[in-house]
């Protein structure tokens, strides 16, 4: 049995999560309050988690990103002639086609037309290719 320090009720130690830096091994807090400060935090820094959850959902590791690579090869060829083309200045990032939306990507149509691109918001960008399928020579 432990007590928990927020809600100062005793409770079994499966009520708590695992801490291995603590003497018995468990947090201090319950269970029930570790959500509900979790929560709490979470809603009064909303904006600040949605953006970190937007880049966590971009991290692959660099053994997907090497197969991915291997496996479309044109697609990494017209990825990169886009981000260097933005680098240089000799394109410019555009809002979405569909809907205006600033934060948009590069969309091709033909792969082996790397420059010709359209702007599209992930949301449109992903809907582009559930009802088009891959683009060509991708």
């Amino acid at each position: 049995m432990k007590t928990c320090n927020k809600c100062d009720i005793e409770k079994a130690l499966e009520d708590f999560y695992k801490h291995p830096s603590t003497k018995d091994g468990r947090d201090g807090k319950c269970k029930e309050c570790a959500k509900r400060l979790s929560t709490r935090n979470r809603n009064q820094n909303i904006e600040a988690v949605r953006a970190y959850d937007r880049k966590r959902g971009n991290r692959q590791s660099k053994t997907y990103l090497k197969d991915w690579r291997e496996k479309y090869p044109n697609k990494y060829k017209a990825h990169n002639a886009v981000n260097n083309a933005l680098r240089d200045g000799r394109i410019d990032k555009g809002c979405c086609e569909v809907c205006g939306f600033v934060t948009s990507v590069a969309h091709h149509d033909d792969y082996s037309k790397p420059l010709e691109v359209r702007w599209l918001c992930q949301g449109h960008h992903k809907q582009w290719h559930a009802e088009n399928g891959e683009g060509l020579n991708g």
